[in-house]
């Protein structure tokens, strides 16, 4: 593999393993690359491995470790219910393949811990994907702060209000189980805004917090909403809510406070001035579709994953930074005393 990341006439070979809704984006930027040649696809579901195979042009495996053994790619994406990302990243990690994974790194604590020991231990390279970092508005936010051009940060607040009703889980039972899911809707849709907070704000010391099933109990095992107070290094306080109980999927909200402005993000980056004015600066590119909450950042992400597989420097957002947002939610499900998630591992 070449210094810069491929770019010098050696392709990347490159596996997705889960060919669901998330693995869409995955396998768009890999085809968008000249530079990546996705060498196997693999899923236990017939229908959608041939999809993706035929696609791709590409064998299918309904095994991962036979994939990894008779193909050998560089890289593994790992696009699979929560449930499997461990022990999936952990058996790429052995074999020397670099992964890069969905969030979350694992549906608990331990799993993580497992991956971060085996990525220790490990030549290759592991990824996990929380591209709304790499969103225009998100990195403007995190160097207005580094800068410090408004001051010190006094406190947050962040808002997830989003819409899943029974159908969406019923169309894939794994999502609403603490076996399969670890979680709902913090471990499943309001990670991403939990990881942006506590990368805007500083890591997490304290956490105080609460997880029910409010409307879906009928359907779920899993919480549907859930609320926290956070300590972050410093001293300085955030509040976070979500909920997948709204009757749509509104704009992520994240306030943050300094002592000069209150800096907006919802849909573009605003700072408010006490005199009443509004500074934009940063715009969000429009994303339409039914699965626009995603964002358009997934892309980026990748390609930076494949740049740093490519000079053989860690990426990023590694097993340690991905655990953080992990350990915030995982500490809140163990404050609620959730009924149904009694079987599983214990945090440590």
């Amino acid at each position: 593999m070449s210094a810069d990341g491929g770019r010098s006439g050696h392709t990347i070979t490159a596996a997705v393993i889960g060919c669901g809704e998330v693995s869409g984006v995955h396998i768009d930027a890999l085809v968008a690359n000249p530079d990546i040649s996705v060498v196997a696809v693999c899923d236990a579901d017939p229908s959608r491995l041939g999809i993706a195979a035929q696609r791709l042009s590409c064998p299918a495996y309904d095994d991962y470790l036979h994939l990894l053994d008779a193909e050998r790619p560089d890289v593994v994406h790992i696009c699979t219910p929560h449930h499997l990302h461990a022990d999936m990243a952990i058996a790429c990690l052995e074999r020397g393949v670099n992964v890069l994974l969905e969030k979350p790194m694992s549906s608990t604590v331990v799993g993580a811990q497992r991956v971060i020991e085996a990525a220790d231990c490990s030549t290759a390279q592991l990824g996990v994907c929380f591209q709304n970092r790499y969103n225009p508005t998100s990195r403007v936010l995190r160097e207005v702060l580094d800068d410090g051009r408004f001051g010190a940060v006094r406190g947050a607040r962040a808002s997830v209000t989003w819409s899943r009703d029974a159908a969406y889980y019923l169309a894939k039972p794994w999502r609403g189980k603490w076996a399969s899911a670890g979680g709902g809707v913090l471990i499943n849709q309001a990670v991403h805004t939990l990881d942006l907070l506590q990368w805007f704000l500083g890591d997490v010391t304290e956490v105080r917090g609460t997880a029910s099933t409010l409307l879906l109990g009928t359907v779920i095992e899993v919480e549907d909403t859930a609320s926290m107070a956070l300590t972050h290094q410093g001293g300085r306080r955030s509040l976070f809510y979500a909920s997948n109980c709204h009757v749509e999927n509104s704009p992520v909200t994240i306030e943050i406070l300094t002592e000069s402005a209150t800096l907006l993000l919802e849909t573009d980056l605003v700072a408010c001035h006490p005199d009443g004015r509004r500074e934009v600066l940063a715009e969000q590119p429009v994303v339409a579709g039914e699965k626009a909450y995603w964002g358009t950042s997934h892309a980026l992400l990748i390609d930076d994953f494949y740049r740093q597989v490519g000079t053989g420097r860690p990426f990023w957002i590694d097993a340690r930074e991905a655990a953080k947002s992990l350990k915030i939610l995982t500490a809140v499900y163990h404050q609620s005393q959730l009924p149904g998630r009694e079987h599983l591992a214990p945090s440590r």
